[in-house]
């Protein structure tokens, strides 16, 4: 999965953006807020009171705030690969008294989790995984901390986000200027080689308007969202090729704005609730004894 070089970013320069966006992120993250809310919805129909929460890509700790709000028992840790997103979560955090004591702050890869099997009830992460490089590996990873019959809870984004930015540069260079996003359909996939119970995917598209494609790239900066990709042009963009790219982009100008589609996919699965055994091959071995049709929730 995922060995497509499109789709391969650096690490290292996903890790530094965000740390130098951590000062101006909440200040323009409305979609990210606005698609945690509506993943945090999800809950509401889950009977589901967690002992321990992991927030994967907690960013600046809105979210891992507003779990420990939700589960007022549970210990909510909050991991990001980026440490200065961890400093500004734990400046939150001390604004609430509550979560005092029951927090933790850890900077670590989703595709490399730093946490002890079958450690956690509940995994939440919010539009993350389009950073990581092996969606196998951050699925097993997730498997293997979740306690059995815990819960995975996500968002990422599809391939049709910044379709109009990615068209618009195609008529500036052949170069990979956005980066690539995976399919619902192969996240499904993904979680099914991981040995994930009944996963639900589903999806759905937003779209933010701007006043200029130049208002988008300083917001896209703002937030730490600076193209990582292996196949990005390494040398500064010539001004030419800007503007090439930004008078394209003006054909999708409607109603004297310019429309930036963001393709949400939202996924939802449970850790199995017996011992799972996968081979090199990917084939999943479980004890037939083990079997039993899940109750669904609530």
């Amino acid at each position: 999965m995922m060995d497509n070089q499109a789709y391969h970013l650096d690490k290292r320069r996903v890790r530094n953006s965000f740390d130098r966006a951590a000062a101006s992120y909440d200040g323009v993250a409305v979609l990210q807020r606005e698609i945690g809310a509506r993943l945090l919805e999800r809950l509401d129909y889950i009977r589901l009171q967690p002992a321990s929460v992991i927030d994967v890509g907690a960013g600046t700790g809105h979210l891992s705030k507003t779990l420990a709000q939700r589960y007022k028992e549970a210990r909510v840790i909050a991991l990001d690969l980026a440490p200065n997103m961890l400093r500004t979560a734990r400046r939150h955090a001390g604004l609430l008294a509550r979560w005092r004591g029951r927090q933790g702050f850890v900077c670590g890869d989703a595709e490399r989790l730093p946490f002890a099997n079958h450690s956690a009830d509940l995994l939440f992460s919010n539009v993350t995984l389009q950073w990581c490089n092996n969606l196998d590996a951050v699925f097993n990873e997730f498997r293997r901390v979740l306690k059995p019959g815990g819960l995975l809870l996500f968002s990422t984004f599809g391939p049709d986000t910044l379709k109009e930015l990615r068209t618009a540069w195609a008529h500036a260079d052949s170069a990979q200027h956005v980066s690539a996003f995976i399919d619902m359909h192969d996240v499904g996939d993904a979680l099914q080689r991981a040995a994930f119970a009944d996963p639900v995917m589903d999806a759905e598209r937003l779209t933010l308007t701007y006043s200029d494609v130049r208002q988008l790239m300083r917001e896209l900066k703002s937030l730490g969202a600076r193209n990582a990709a292996a196949g990005r042009t390494r040398g500064l963009t010539g001004k030419g090729r800007l503007r090439a790219m930004a008078d394209a982009y003006e054909h999708e100008r409607r109603d004297g704005v310019l429309p930036a589609t963001f393709e949400v996919v939202y996924g939802l699965a449970w850790a199995p609730s017996s011992a799972v055994n996968l081979r090199e091959d990917g084939v999943v071995r479980v004890a037939v004894d083990s079997l039993r049709r899940r109750a669904s929730p609530r």
